[in-house]
C-alpha cells in the first residue's frame, strides 16, 4: 500500500501561544518538562492515509490503532480556529455510520489535504 499522507500533530503551528509560553519557562526549568511531555504526546499520535485505508495510531508504550476503509467513510469534518487557519493546522474527524466520529485527530498539518485525498479515493 502506498502512503498518500502521513503526519504527526505539530507543536508550534497548532498552539503558538503555548509554545511561546513554554519557551519563556525554559530558564526556570518547567519549560523543558512541558516541551518533553508535549513532544512525546505529539510523536505518539500518527494519521496515515493510504489508497484504501485510514489508520490512526495513538500511544507510546501501549498502542491503540483505529483503521477505516476509505469506502466506509461517509463524512470528513475539518475543524479550524482562526489561528489554525493562519498556520495551516486543524482537527480531522472521520465518521462512518454513527453520530460520533470513529477517528478524531487533532493538530494535524494540512487537514484539507486529508479530506481531498479521502474524497478522491472514495
Amino acid at each position: 500500500m502506498k502512503e498518500l499522507y502521513s503526519a504527526n500533530p505539530v507543536m508550534f503551528k497548532n498552539n503558538p501561544l503555548g509554545f511561546v509560553l513554554a519557551l519563556v519557562l525554559v530558564p526556570v526549568g518547567v519549560g523543558i518538562i512541558i516541551f518533553l511531555v508535549w513532544h512525546l504526546k505529539n510523536k505518539s499520535s500518527r494519521l496515515i492515509v493510504t489508497e484504501e485505508d485510514v489508520l490512526f495510531e495513538q500511544g507510546l508504550l501501549s498502542k491503540e490503532r483505529s483503521e477505516l476503509t476509505i469506502k466506509s467513510i461517509r463524512t470528513v469534518k475539518i475543524k479550524q480556529s482562526f489561528w489554525n487557519r493562519i498556520f495551516g493546522t486543524g482537527t480531522v474527524e472521520l465518521y462512518t455510520a454513527g453520530d460520533s466520529p470513529e477517528i478524531v485527530a487533532k493538530g494535524l498539518p494540512d487537514p484539507n489535504t486529508i479530506r481531498d485525498i479521502i474524497k478522491a479515493n472514495d
